[in-house]
């Protein structure tokens, strides 16, 4: 049986994207991104329902949100739905589900000191980004 697991997001960047640097020198960008809905309910009263989702982006697309990413800024992101456990220090089993973005775009108004190439940013090495929890191992302590 064959199966999709594709995500695509539009919102606004929750704060500002922190970066690590794994052993082996792979960096590993996180930020929170709010994406926002609005309705009318009965009584005619707007009402708008705001979802965070947990980025994390690899490599070199992690490379360049860590330059280029700011808390606030609109963004696309599209990648896969991941759910990883971990036992925190005090021996809890802790889930988190997260967005592994493959591609980013970069919405909104250029930045004064954006270079000409930031605004459209794609990460197209399918199979260089982890899919496992021993691969996210080195990952696994990060409370994002």
């Amino acid at each position: 049986m064959f199966g999709v697991n594709r995500v695509t997001l539009i919102g606004n960047v929750g704060k500002d994207p922190e970066t690590h640097y794994l052993e082996n020198g792979v960096a590993v960008t996180t930020f929170p991104l709010a994406t926002s809905e609005t309705h009318r309910n009965k009584n005619g009263e707007r009402i708008t329902i705001t979802e965070w989702h947990n980025i994390v982006l690899w490599k070199d697309l992690a490379e360049i949100a860590e330059k280029h990413v700011k808390k606030g800024k609109p963004l696309y992101i599209e990648g896969k739905i991941r759910t990883r456990s971990w036992d925190d220090k005090n021996g809890n089993r802790r889930l988190i589900t997260e967005i592994v973005g493959t591609n980013m775009i970069m919405l909104g108004p250029r930045d004064k000191d954006a270079t000409p190439n930031s605004q459209q940013t794609t990460e197209k090495d399918n199979g260089t980004v982890p899919t496992n929890i021993e691969d996210m191992e080195d990952i696994a302590h990060l409370p994002f």
